[in-house]
């Protein structure tokens, strides 16, 4: 999973796109795999869809879960 967090810092980082967190969870029957992005002056709806595109692929490449997972793209929690 590492491997795989260093790739997304990577590219995402050349849009200024933060990668707070990645990881797994079981919820039921369903693996989900959770990646948490953050920008400068926060992230909106148009900028996670755009991440979401491109991790997709990248996360096709590792082998994170034996079994099929649910990916769950999602932006940082802001405090009041």
């Amino acid at each position: 999973m590492e491997k795989l967090k260093e790739e997304l810092i990577s590219v995402l980082g050349k849009k200024e796109i933060i990668v707070d967190d990645i990881y797994t969870e079981k919820q039921g029957k369903y693996n989900i795999l959770t990646i948490v992005l953050d920008k400068v002056g926060g992230i909106d709806l148009d900028t996670i869809v755009e991440a979401t595109n491109i991790i997709n692929p990248i996360v096709d490449k590792y082998d994170i879960c034996d079994d099929s997972y649910i990916l769950d793209v999602i932006s940082k929690e802001r405090g009041n």
